[in-house]
C-alpha cells in the first residue's frame, strides 16, 4: 500500500510522488518508461547508463567545522565547501521537479533498532527505487504511517550532470555528502550502488560515535538443519563468524553455507550486543554466475530482483551470465529473505570468529595463521590481496592492492578509529582473527597454483569446529604470522609456503618483495596504530 508523503519540506513541490510502491507497479513503469525488460527468471533487467560502476574520483564529503577535525581527507574523502554542496543539491532539487512523477523510498539501515537509521531516496527512475526498496530494510505498513521525518536523505538525480565549471567539481559526475545535513546527493551517474555505499558510509560516520563498529563483510551464523549441533560438521550452536576481504578473495562463496544461516553479505555492524546487517538486501556480482557454483544467489534472481547490466537474450529473454559485453560489474539487486537460509531478522551475538581473506598472488602467505590482537589490527589496517583477472576491468595481470579496514573506499574517519574498535571487541568477546589465503601456494602466479576452493572450505570449517585454536603452529620468518601446520583433509605441505615451493630461497625473496609493500602501505597508519602494531607487521623485508 502506497502512503502519501508531502515532499514540500525537500523542495519538491511539483510532480506526482510514488512512495513505496510495490515492486509490480515499479515493474510496470521500468519497462514503459524507462526501456527495462523481464528475464525468463521473473527478474527485471535494466541498464544503468554510461557510469557501471562506482565514480570513487567523484565523491566529495562537505568540510564543516563541525566535522572536520574527525574526517579522514585525502584520496578517498574529497573536501568540498558547503556552498558548492548547496549549488548542486539546489541543481539536483530543480532537475526532480521537473519530473511528472518522482519515485521516494522509505526505509531503514540497521536491523538493531538503536542503531538504525530512518532512510529517504527521492529518485527519478522506478528503477532506482526498486533497487532501494530491496537493498533497505522494509518497513511494516504501520511502521511506514508513523515514519515521520527522516535520518538521512538522497537526492538521486543522476540522470542530470553535474555543472563541470562549478568550483571544487571534479567532472559532471558528482557523488556528495553533507554530515551536518545528513544529506546525499547525486548527479551525472545512474549506478544504483552510489545510494547503498552513501548510505554505508553515513553509517561508517555515525557508528563509532556510539561505540559500534562499521564493517564491510560478510556473516554467518552456525545453525545445523536439524537444529543440532555438530562440531564434525563445522560448527557450535550459535557461533557466529565475520569474513572480511576485498572483490575476488571469496568472502561472498565462503560465507554461502548451507550448515550455517546468512546473517548479510556485505555492511555490518558490531554492537555491544553483537552483530547485525546494516542493509535489507544483498547486491551480489554475477558475471559468471552459474546454478552449480552458486546455487542460492542463483536461485534469487526472480521476481522482485533487479539485474543491473547484464546481457540477454531478446527473444528467449535468457540471461548470459557469462557475458561483460555492457560491464564485467554485473550485478544482482535482492531482498535478504530471497536467500534460502538467511537469517530474519538479521542479528546475531558476538563473533566466535573473524576472518581475514586475502588472494595472495605472490604465494608467499600460509593458507591459514592464527593472529594476535596486535597482527589483526595491523592486517585489518592492512586489507592486503591482490586483484586477478576479471576483478576489475583491464586488470590482466595481478596487481596488489591495500585497503585500509577491507573498506578504504567508505570510510571516513581514520582506518585507526575502525582498527582500535575491533581490536577493543576482540579482546571483550574473546574472538579469534585468522589470515585466509585463497590465492597461490607453490609459487607466485604462473608458477604456483591457486588454492583450490575445497581446500579453503576444509580450512573454514576446521576454524568454525575449533579444531585450530590450538593447533600446532609455525612462525614464518619474513611476516612473523603464525602458520597452522595440520588441517583434516589438506596436505601439511600445503599449509607452511616455503615447502610447497620448491626453493625456499626463491620463496624468502618474494616474501621479502611483498614484506616491504606491506611496511611501506603501513607508514601512513604507523604512528596513531602505535608501536606494538607496527611490531605485528612483518619482521624482515628486502
Amino acid at each position: 500500500m502506497m502512503v502519501h508523503v508531502d515532499l514540500s519540506a525537500h523542495e519538491i513541490n511539483g510532480p506526482v510522488v510514488v512512495r513505496n510502491a510495490p515492486p509490480a507497479r515499479l515493474y510496470e513503469d521500468a519497462v514503459t518508461r524507462e526501456r527495462a525488460g523481464i528475464v525468463s527468471s521473473g527478474a527485471i533487467a535494466i541498464c544503468s547508463g554510461t557510469k557501471t560502476g562506482r565514480s570513487p574520483n567523484d565523491k566529495h564529503v562537505v568540510c564543516h567545522p563541525d566535522s572536520q577535525q574527525d574526517v579522514w581527507w585525502g584520496p578517498v574523502n574529497h573536501p568540498i565547501d558547503e556552498h558548492t554542496f548547496l549549488l548542486n543539491r539546489q541543481r539536483a532539487i530543480d532537475y526532480l521537479n521537473t519530473r511528472d512523477q518522482v519515485y521516494v523510498c522509505d526505509g531503514f539501515a540497521g536491523w538493531d533498532p538503536r542503531c538504525r537509521l530512518k532512510i529517504r531516496v527521492i529518485c527519478a527512475r522506478a528503477y532506482h527505487a526498486l533497487y532501494m526498496h530491496n537493498m533497505l530494510i522494509r518497513p511494516s505498513a504501520d511502521e511506514l504511517e508513523r515514519f515521520g521525518s527522516p535520518d538521512y536523505v538522497i537526492y538521486n538525480a543522476g540522470q542530470f550532470p553535474a555543472n563541470s565549471l562549478t568550483a571544487q567539481m571534479t567532472s559532471r559526475t558528482s557523488i556528495d555528502l553533507s554530515l551536518e545535513r545528513r544529506e546525499q546527493v547525486i548527479l551525472g551517474t545512474e549506478y544504483a550502488g552510489e545510494m547503498k555505499k552513501g548510505v554505508f558510509t553515513i553509517m561508517h560516520w555515525l557508528l563509532p560515535s556510539l561505540g559500534v563498529l562499521s564493517m564491510h563483510c560478510a556473516a554467518n551464523e552456525w545453525a545445523s538443519n536439524e537444529g543440532v549441533a555438530t562440531e564434525s560438521l563445522g560448527g557450535q550452536a550459535g557461533d557466529v563468524s565475520l569474513f572480511f576481504g576485498l572483490s575476488g578473495t571469496g568472502k561472498t562463496t565462503l560465507s554461502a553455507d548451507p550448515l550455517r544461516r546468512l546473517i548479510g553479505d556485505d555492511e555490518h555492524g558490531w554492537s555491544d550486543t553483537g552483530v547485525f546487517n546494516i542493509e535489507g538486501g544483498c547486491y551480489a556480482k554475477c558475471i559468471h554466475l552459474s546454478a552449480r557454483k552458486e546455487p542460492e544467489i542463483y536461485a534469487a534472481i526472480r521476481f522482485g530482483t533487479v539485474l543491473e547490466n547484464v546481457a540477454y537474450d531478446s527473444t528467449t529473454r535468457l540471461v548470459d551470465f557469462e557475458s561483460g559485453e555492457i560491464t564485467e560489474n554485473t550485478r544482482a539487486a535482492y531482498p535478504i529473505d530471497y536467500i534460502q537460509n538467511a537469517q530474519v531478522p538479521c542479528v546475531a551475538g558476538h563473533p566466535r570468529h573473524v576472518i581475514f581473506l586475502t588472494c595472495d598472488a605472490s604465494g608467499v602467505l600460509p593458507p591459514v595463521s592464527r593472529l594476535s590482537h596486535e597482527q589483526a589490527m595491523y592486517h585489518f589496517l592492512s586489507g592486503y590481496t591482490a586483484r586477478v583477472a576479471g576483478t576489475e576491468v583491464g586488470v590482466v595481470e595481478p596487481q596488489v592492492a591495500f585497503s585500509a579496514c577491507f573498506s578504504a573506499a567508505f570510510l571516513v574517519r581514520h582506518p585507526t578509529v575502525y582498527a582500535q574498535l575491533l581490536a577493543d571487541k576482540l579482546k571483550r568477546h574473546g574472538a579469534q582473527a585468522w589470515l585466509v589465503n585463497t590465492g597461490w601456494t607453490g609459487g607466485a602466479y604462473g608458477q604456483g597454483r591457486r588454492i583450490d576452493l575445497a581446500v579453503t572450505r576444509r580450512i573454514i570449517d576446521a576454524i568454525h569446529s575449533s579444531s585450530l585454536d590450538a593447533a600446532t603452529v609455525v612462525r614464518d620468518s619474513v611476516f612473523g604470522l603464525d602458520a597452522v601446520t595440520h588441517v583434516q583433509g589438506v596436505d601439511d605441505r600445503v599449509l607452511v609456503p616455503h615447502l610447497a615451493w620448491a626453493d625456499r630461497v626463491a620463496w624468502e625473496r618474494a616474501a621479502r618483495v611483498l614484506a616491504e609493500k606491506f611496511r611501506a602501505n603501513f607508514a601512513p597508519y604507523a604512528e596513531q596504530a602505535g608501536p606494538a602494531v607496527v611490531a605485528a607487521g612483518p619482521t624482515a623485508v628486502a
